[in-house]
């Protein structure tokens, strides 16, 4: 029989790729695919399991899909990524929907768990987190003119409040020949914008060469013909060394865009966290980075109301962001998360302060922001267009300082020949609307 199947993919974007290989590995056993979960006999959901809103998101789109379950529409549910990593057997106690719940272990191994679960098998199958592929391949679930480039996996950092070890366990480096190929290939299927992941990007290589490697790829990824932007995502400020701003620098490709989770500015907050660093050390880098290049974005998120965060703590950090005026930024509140040290530490902060310090930081954004938006009236700006809004008439798209899926757009009129998605255009900005520029195309 031919069997439909469809993923719903929740989280990160490291587990949109892992999603990637899971649906090429379906559709190579002969599953026909599927973007409508309603019309699929099988359902994967690819779970996140990061933090505790993430967690109820996986959860309410499971008993969603039980709901179409029991009304006959689909037949079988599966779940893996983080929280059936985490949970493992919980998830078919807890949740009887669920048909099988596998660990990221068993993703190499989704096609045959799949079938059994239409077969009426309940499975529960949790392999060592080293099992998980590191590449294979891939059917793109993004746009044609972008995509993500995972290049290792797990993390080694051990900040205390975070569950991502005890999920994805340590970091592993994919080689640089295989990331480059995987680079080329999604360049000659259309790609033109690559954005490059890991739990920690400026640690890439550590493992297989002895010393992070990050500068080296990009540099490498720069001569791929057909990309257009290369984009660097989660980077770990103590590894942005002098060769990786330089090689940012220089190279034409890789857009002026880097994203630096700083998560506080308080050194004793910091080192709470198992973090290093002080409001002046990041100042000083933030400060490099503006200088030596022009035109960077510096992107950041922050956790409000950690452990033992003081409000004195708290206003350091409030004038930490209105000092630096990051281009973008978001703050959340904190998620005690079990088995992470953070979560016994003394000085646990209710719910309501937590959100509230972290609605504070935001709406200081806001404003940043929308001043921003109001220095760039009467410039020119590159879109990627990805677009048609009917609804306003206008079309949208990203520039080089939005990241995909996290950042804001560009929405523009069109006098002249219409653009096609995945083109880009040169926008004159002559407003802007909430924090998004808005412009007429050239």
């Amino acid at each position: 029989m031919n069997y439909k199947a469809g993923i719903v993919s929740l989280g990160c974007a490291k587990n949109r790729v892992d999603a990637e290989m899971l649906l090429f590995s379906l559709k190579q056993k002969g599953f026909e695919l599927v973007d409508d979960p309603a019309k699929a006999d099988a359902v994967i959901v690819n779970t996140c399991g990061f933090i505790e809103s993430a967690k109820q998101e996986s959860i309410d789109e499971i008993i969603e899909l039980g709901k179409l379950k029991q009304e006959g529409k689909i037949k079988a549910i599966i779940v893996t990524g983080c929280l059936a990593e985490r949970y493992q057997n919980e998830i078919t106690r807890q949740l009887y929907e669920v048909d099988a719940a596998v660990g990221i272990g068993a993703n190499s191994r989704i096609a045959d768990i799949v079938l059994e679960a239409l077969e009426g098998k309940k499975t529960e199958l949790f392999p060592g987190k080293l099992e998980l592929p590191l590449e294979g391949g891939r059917i793109q679930s993004t746009p044609s003119y972008t995509a993500y480039l995972k290049v290792s996996e797990g993390c080694d950092n051990r900040c205390t409040y975070c569950a991502i070890p005890l999920i994805r366990g340590g970091f592993r480096s994919r080689t640089m020949e295989n990331v480059i190929a995987e680079a080329k290939e999604l360049a000659e299927k259309g790609v033109k914008e690559l954005n490059v992941i890991a739990q920690d990007t400026t640690r890439y290589g550590d493992d297989l060469y002895g010393e992070p490697r990050l500068a080296q790829l990009l540099t490498e990824l720069c001569k791929i013909e057909k990309l257009r932007w290369i984009r660097v995502l989660y980077c770990y400020p103590d590894r942005v060394t002098d060769e990786l701003i330089d090689v940012i620098a220089k190279e034409d490709k890789i857009v002026k865009y880097i994203d630096l989770p700083l998560q506080h500015c308080d050194a004793d907050v910091l080192k709470s966290m198992n973090r290093r660093g002080s409001r002046e050390s990041l100042t000083a880098l933030l400060n490099k980075l503006r200088s030596r290049i022009p035109g960077v974005v510096l992107r950041t998120t922050f956790i409000a109301g950690f452990p033992g965060e003081t409000e004195e703590q708290f206003e350091e950090l409030c004038e930490f962001a209105a000092e630096i005026e990051f281009e973008r930024l978001g703050c959340f509140p904190y998620s005690q998360e079990e088995d992470t040290l953070a979560a016994e530490f003394p000085g646990q902060l209710d719910e309501e302060t937590k959100l509230q310090r972290a609605d504070i930081i935001m709406e200081q954004q806001q404003h940043i922001m929308a001043r921003r938006c109001e220095g760039l009236i009467g410039t020119t700006a590159e879109v990627l267009v990805e677009g048609y809004d009917r609804i306003a008439e206008c079309w949208f798209g990203r520039t080089y300082a939005d990241a995909p899926e996290v950042d804001g757009c560009v929405f523009f009129t069109c006098d002249g020949k219409k653009p096609r998605i995945g083109d880009f255009v040169k926008v004159n900005i002559t407003d802007y609307m909430g924090i998004d520029p808005v412009g007429t195309a050239i």
